[in-house]
């Protein structure tokens, strides 16, 4: 019995991809056709990489594993945060900056910096208040 249905993605208009112009290569073995300019996703494929990503996800939180909930989209926000509480999880259901967990050495940098600059900044504030 699978996880969802191809019926519940296609009602949910999940097969609906992104304009043909904003190509990624990387996806053309996931589309099915292109209707209109627009890319129509292999609902198939689709099915089985849910039911991976079911598995996957079940598997490591039966194993104590940790996972990181995120959906920033209006209509997700409220959905993602509530299911990761429930879950015991993380999220993110506000602005997610990118590189976040691609880039991190350089997010590092940035927060080192920013800590840096907030502590100048106090010991001016302590300087000049004395």
């Amino acid at each position: 019995m699978s996880v969802i249905s191809m019926k519940q993605l296609l009602e949910a208009g999940v097969h609906f991809g992104h304009q043909t112009r904003r190509w990624n290569p990387k996806m053309k073995r996931y589309i099915f056709t292109e209707r209109n300019g627009i890319y129509i996703i292999d609902l198939q494929k689709t099915v089985k990489k849910v039911e991976e990503a079911y598995n996957f996800t079940k598997n490591l939180a039966a194993d104590g594993g940790k996972i990181l909930f995120v959906g920033t989209k209006k209509q997700a926000q409220d959905s993602v945060k509530e299911e990761a509480i429930r879950s015991g999880m993380f999220y993110v259901n506000q602005r997610w900056l990118g590189g976040t967990l691609t880039n991190f050495e350089t997010i590092q940098k940035r927060i080192k910096r920013l800590k840096d600059i907030e502590k100048m900044q106090r010991k001016r504030y302590v300087r000049s208040s004395s």
